[in-house]
């Protein structure tokens, strides 16, 4: 059986009177890329936010790597943050820091580390996210989207992280740039061994990266499995959004890609 590490039981969200989830259930296993997709409003990003502990659910339990993350004392949280990692759209970076710069921040947390060897680490990680050497000393605002992402997700690797939360990182990237930071992702989580919570809308990302697939809607996870099992649900959302011409043109672009490996 694989280990579960995130485990989430009867979460409610809600704002003021709109409620997002509701008695939502969802278990995520070590290794694999997980998925989540749903229609506008179905609270994806929510949903992590509040599975990162970034936000508190109104009632329910979320369990990551064993803790309780809504519950536990701070001592535990911040042993747990050092074990995730969090990728925002369009990477969240600090505007007035360099792209080393905004990467040695979590490394901040290690306080015997030797300042040297935080820079070192910093560049490392920027290495590991496809950036070019020089682009550590620039700022947010001299990089393209596609490399700003990037720089994110060098940020959510500094601390070396079990868990990595990836929120729509190819939303607004033209094709080209789409797919190759769908293959550094699939190539990081299989190197590092990560276990990888994917928000997306993007049906190529699902195709080349996700091992498995769960879909929000009616306020719950309505299903998971497989893209495989996807186009055998019998619900109106599930199966537009995977039997229409965007997921056939997907499955047909990924599939000579799936045949050489």
């Amino acid at each position: 059986m694989a280990e579960t590490v995130i485990e989430v039981r009867g979460v409610r969200n809600q704002f003021g009177e709109n409620v997002v989830h509701d008695g939502l259930d969802l278990d995520v296993f070590r290794g694999e890329v997980l998925g989540v997709v749903g229609g506008s409003g179905t609270g994806k990003s929510v949903l992590l936010r509040t599975i990162a502990g970034l936000q508190r659910p109104a009632a329910g339990q979320v369990r990551v790597l064993g803790t309780d993350v809504h519950e536990a004392s701070e001592e535990k949280l911040a042993a747990l943050g050092e074990r995730i990692g969090v990728m925002f759209q369009d990477g969240a970076l600090f505007s007035s820091l360099t792209v080393r710069e905004n990467v040695e921040v979590p490394l901040g947390k290690i306080q015997e580390l030797d300042p040297d060897v935080r820079e070192a680490l910093a560049r490392l990680k920027i290495s590991m996210a496809g950036l070019p050497w020089g682009a550590g000393e620039k700022y947010p605002s001299q990089l393209s989207g596609g490399m700003r992402k990037r720089a994110g997700l060098a940020r959510a690797l500094a601390l070396d992280p079990e868990v990595v939360f990836l929120d729509e990182p190819t939303a607004g990237l033209d094709p080209i740039g789409a797919a190759a930071f769908d293959d550094l992702i699939r190539n990081l989580s299989r190197t590092l061994g990560l276990t990888v919570f994917l928000v997306t809308h993007d049906l190529d990302t699902l195709h080349a990266v996700c091992d498995r697939i769960a879909v929000l809607a009616e306020k719950r996870v309505l299903v998971t499995g497989t893209m495989e099992d996807m186009l055998d649900v019998d619900h109106p959302w599930v199966r537009e959004y995977f039997h229409g011409p965007r997921a056939r043109a997907a499955m047909t672009a990924i599939a000579p890609e799936d045949a050489k490996r």
